[in-house]
């Protein structure tokens, strides 16, 4: 619903006494917000993305209790029939699930926390775009943001919906863990790292409900600080090409762990790496049993320091102790390591990172049904639709059981080669036997199920074709000692494989999307980063190195300039020019 001029002026009249605030249009919600509450325009996609996902949940949840209403209506038949000795042996049909609309309250609807809620556009987005919703909480610690929350949630008409919080997302969470305070679904959206609230999240959330997380400390994550990594994250990464997809298993890897403590387990739904960020979501299930399985998730990964080649290794084993009975199995523990103390490809040492989580970071079905949706009406009309189709596709489309990926251009450039064409080197591995796909992290990501000693022995064939000069091969390096060894078979180039061009590429779907805006990022803390508002950090820091130089450059010696002035060669407008610049003021 788009505002007129009239209702924007009338609405600047009537808002708080900050004479900076700004009208922010985002689908149906108006919001009123001064420039020390953030707002990121960029996350429009993260918050398009969950709310199709909670809605998609709540479905699944409507269809799971009936499914638990109808089990109990038939175990009471049966008690009855056995207590009246072969009475009435009709059984009542289930009852058809009841519909929900959105922007209306419902008993049995989801309860919804947004610890960190800032302006409360999510919250009021998802008051307006959720179809069945009890309660929605929305919380910060600002007491600034918890008034603008206030003022929005007034103006869009949502308050039997939405109760504002003012307290610590920890807190909050702490003193919501009896079972008539738990929420349903709780969505952690901060600036940077998540970890802190995950041990609360788990406490005060329910059965089966549903925990949003979004990191955006990429930098730690994707390995440019390990010792950092473990801290926060308890998991040490490697610099990998496949570092985005590594950050999403470490941040499932923390969730689990946290979920173990309370005899909890979590069930990812869908994983996505996009623009600055990840996002989770995932189920949260109780159930000591289950939490066994939880070590046969967790792997060791170690990566050649010479050819990046990696191998993981699971922390636990699962056994079946008999085919008749697969419900019993046995738990162990792995021999190891899963690699030699060399390389067996180019004979040099390994790095160890992890523990991350191996095991598939997406529920296939679930995708589905949320493809299904976003591509029906209402979901349909959001702002970033297409985008979401695209991801969602590519999802679809990975390899779930196979743990990150490689990229052909770091492969060719260990061997100092001509890259690969995509097509050809997927065709290669389809036309040998293996699996191939896309992951949704990279554009040039290729994930297989084909060993590495196949990808080397590919490229090995690939450099028939397009050889490498005699004086790189030089003696202990890795092109040396991978090109040293011969070709074990022919690989087919030429014919381009049926399965080698995907889906998603073929319909040309927004998979890759470019930058979003100018100076896009995770922004500044409670700084609404629309208008003269955007980033002034930014604005400060641009190009500051090279103003530098060229201030060092244009500047005369102290010792030039009383000659100059003697000389009456020094004009007013040159002493002007030789003071160092100043920087351009930010803006308030």
């Amino acid at each position: 619903m788009e505002v007129d001029d009239e209702v924007q002026q009338e609405t600047t009249e009537n808002a708080p006494s900050n004479p900076n605030a700004h009208i922010i249009i985002e689908r149906n919600a108006n919001i009123i917000s001064g420039g020390n509450v953030f707002y990121n325009p960029v996350q429009e996609f993260n918050r398009d993305l969950s709310i199709s996902v909670l809605n998609v949940y709540f479905q699944r949840l409507v269809k799971e209790r009936a499914e638990k209403a109808l089990k109990q209506q038939q175990r009471k038949q049966k008690q009855q029939q056995t207590s009246e000795n072969g009475g009435d042996q009709e059984t009542k049909s289930a009852t058809l699930p009841p519909s929900y609309a959105a922007g209306t309250k419902y008993d049995d609807g989801l309860r919804i926390l947004e610890a960190l809620a800032a302006t409360g556009l999510r919250s009021i987005r998802y008051a307006q775009e959720i179809a069945g919703v009890r309660q929605i909480v929305a919380n910060d610690l600002s007491r600034q943001a918890v008034e603008s929350i206030n003022t929005n949630v007034r103006h869009n008409a949502v308050e039997h919906l939405i109760e504002a919080s003012h307290a610590d997302a920890m807190t909050l969470m702490y003193t919501s863990t009896a079972p008539e305070k738990r929420f349903d679904a709780v969505d952690l959206d901060p600036y940077g790292c998540p970890n802190r609230f995950l041990d609360g999240a788990m406490q005060c959330l329910g059965d089966g409900g549903l925990l949003l997380v979004t990191a955006t400390d990429m930098a730690v994550l994707a390995g440019n600080a390990p010792e950092a990594c473990y801290v926060k994250y308890g998991s040490v990464p490697l610099r990998m090409k496949c570092c985005h997809e590594m950050a999403l298993r470490i941040l499932l890897h923390c969730i689990e762990t946290h979920a173990n403590r309370h005899g909890k387990y979590i069930e990812p739904l869908l994983s996505v790496s996009a623009d600055f960020y990840v996002r989770i979501f995932v189920r949260v299930f109780s159930g000591q049993a289950q939490c066994k399985y939880s070590m046969s998730k967790q792997s060791w990964i170690y990566q050649c320091t010479g050819c990046e080649t990696f191998t993981l290794q699971p922390l636990g084993t699962v056994r079946v102790k008999s085919a008749e009975q697969p419900h019993l199995v046995k738990f162990g523990i792995p021999t190891g390591p899963a690699v030699n103390t060399q390389c067996e490809h180019c004979n040099h040492r390994h790095h160890l990172g992890g523990p991350i989580w191996s095991a598939p970071i997406h529920n296939t079905e679930f995708v589905k049904d949320l493809l299904d949706a976003v591509q029906s009406s209402p979901l349909n009309e959001l702002g970033t639709q297409r985008r979401i189709v695209g991801v969602l596709s590519m999802v679809q489309e990975e390899l779930p059981e196979v743990p990150l990926y490689y990229t052909p251009d770091k492969l060719c450039c260990v061997l100092k080669l001509e890259i690969v064409p995509m097509l050809k080197m997927r065709s290669a591995l389809l036309h040998a036997g293996y699996r191939v796909s896309y992951s949704h992290a990279s554009k040039n990501s290729l994930k297989t199920d084909a060993p590495p000693a196949v990808l080397w022995d590919i490229l090995r064939c690939w450099s028939k074709r397009h050889p490498v000069r005699e004086d790189r091969k030089i003696p202990g390096t890795p092109l040396q000692a991978i090109l040293a060894k011969t070709c074990s078979q022919d690989y087919e180039f030429d014919q381009l494989h049926v399965d080698a061009n995907p889906s998603s590429r073929k319909k040309a779907l927004s998979r890759f999307q470019e930058n979003p805006t100018p100076h896009w990022g995770p922004g500044t803390r409670a700084t609404i980063m629309i208008g003269d508002n955007k980033l002034p950090k930014s604005y400060r820091n641009q190009n500051k190195k090279q103003r530098h130089k060229a201030a060092q450059q244009t500047t005369p010696t102290d010792n030039d300039l009383p000659e100059q002035e003697e000389n009456g060669k020094l004009t007013q407008e040159d002493q002007q020019s030789t003071k160092k610049p100043k920087l351009a003021p930010t803006a308030s």
